[in-house]
């Protein structure tokens, strides 16, 4: 096993990952392993995992990766991996989670802003105590630029569920479908009743695959400017996860698109985040808990 003896399960708003410290780059996971970890029933259970090493030593980066990373003054790369063992770009959760491990390992600043690598490029992570009401041991990440389509340009349907949405195009570096419900172009059912046990179908058919948000607008306060929202998510390589980083700020980036409201406080399953948009970055801001360390046994 390529797997360190102990590691430990983390969650940020219910997205919930198996994590460890790789200071050597010895423990590079294989796909097995990871499905292993990340099963629910068989396995520690996790949405993904992320192995927090130096970018030197994860294999799929190229030279010039590495180079980048290493010149956005991050000495420490973000390994992240779906539950199905397919590597992934960027999770927004999933670096709050990393940067709060971090800081009990003692390689990151708990008062100081910590620059994360990641294959979307370098994020800085600042910690901002407890902020309600978005719960303890909360950071706002800079998740940096973005890119969207044509609104509406896709239609997306449920197996099993009756109706279809009109969704957009948002690239965080990895890609998602935002689908805005109970509205006039959608004929989905109400975002509590929806069935993302299956995967949603995206039509044209996009060739990485795609996460997909199905989000209500429950209320805009145009004396503050803020607006409040309802997010639900399928990722590709999990299923639907009770929260998705980069997915808030892709939904985040769609509503300002639709509304001209730039900061939203959106509920997800797992809790409630901010996500605040300009034209040329978004910020996520949320909490991430440390639940328990795990000594593997070896058969």
């Amino acid at each position: 096993m390529s797997l360190p003896q102990r590691v430990t399960k983390t969650h940020a708003t219910g997205n919930d990952f198996v994590v460890y410290l790789d200071k050597t780059g010895d423990f590079e996971p294989t796909a097995d392993e990871i499905r292993f970890l990340c099963d629910r029933h068989f396995g520690i259970g996790g949405d993904g995992l992320i192995r927090l090493t130096k970018p030197e030593f994860v294999s799929d980066l190229s030279d010039e990766q590495i180079m980048a990373v290493q010149a956005g003054d991050a000495e420490w790369f973000m390994d992240y991996r779906n539950a199905d063992g397919s590597l992934a770009e960027m999770c927004g959760n999933g670096t709050r989670a990393i940067t709060l491990f971090a800081q009990r390992e003692g390689v990151a600043d708990s008062t100081e802003p910590f620059r994360l690598g990641t294959r979307a490029g370098v994020k800085i992570l600042t910690p901002r105590g407890n902020v309600k009401p978005y719960g303890a041991n909360v950071f706002q990440v800079e998740m940096g630029e973005w890119k969207i389509g044509e609104t509406d340009a896709y239609e997306v349907t449920i197996p099993g569920n009756d109706g279809s949405a009109r969704g957009t195009f948002v690239d965080m570096g990895n890609p998602h479908v935002v689908a805005m419900i109970e509205d006039a172009f959608s004929t989905l059912p109400v975002v509590e009743d929806l069935d993302l046990v299956t995967k949603p179908v995206v039509n044209p058919t996009i060739e990485s695959d795609q996460n997909v948000e199905f989000v209500r607008i429950d209320d805009i306060d145009h004396n503050t400017a803020v607006g409040e929202a309802t997010m639900r998510v399928n990722e590709r390589g999990c299923g639907e996860t009770l929260s998705c980083g980069t997915g808030l700020c892709a939904t985040g980036i769609v509503l300002r698109a639709k509304t001209g409201i730039s900061h939203w406080d959106i509920t997800v399953r797992g809790g409630t985040l901010r996500v605040d948009v300009t034209d040329e970055d978004v910020k996520l801001t949320g909490s991430a808990t440390l639940v328990a360390d795990i000594d593997l046994l070896r058969s």
